[in-house]
């Protein structure tokens, strides 16, 4: 699956009924935000917010665009209060590019990768400084 894939949101249906709600909506929602910027010719790419297959998007074309721009990609997870399947998917499928760092990931997302054992995986660095240097 490219990552143009996972930043195509589908609309969830069952046969003959009405559409899946989103799991939460309105002020519930924590608004996601990417925020991209160079430092020490590595692109840092700061997400902050909950990612879902509804808000995945923009972190999607972000990490895509530093990936093909820069030789070290950074992710800096700290701001991330929710991530899903959705999110982890896409920073695996980033990760196979060679170039990404996850750097302070938040609690939730620390429990994610340990869960699903991807941390064994992905560069993981506990600041942003930390995974440049790496």
């Amino acid at each position: 699956m490219s990552l143009d894939e996972i930043a195509t949101p589908a609309l969830l249906t069952m046969p003959s009924r009405k559409p899946v709600p989103e799991q939460v909506t309105g002020e519930e929602a924590q608004q996601s935000m990417v925020v991209r910027y160079e430092r020490w010719g590595a692109q840092v790419v700061e997400a902050s917010g909950d990612y879902d297959m509804h808000s995945i998007g923009p972190l999607a074309d972000a990490l895509k665009t530093a990936t093909e721009t820069h030789p070290k990609v950074v992710l800096d997870a700290s701001g991330v209060t929710f991530a899903d399947s959705t999110f982890l998917n896409l920073v695996i499928l980033t990760n196979q590019t060679g170039k990404l760092r996850v750097a302070a990931p938040s609690e939730g997302v620390r429990r994610l990768c340990a869960i699903t054992g991807v941390d064994g995986v992905l560069q993981i660095r506990e600041t942003v400084d930390d995974a440049i240097a790496s």
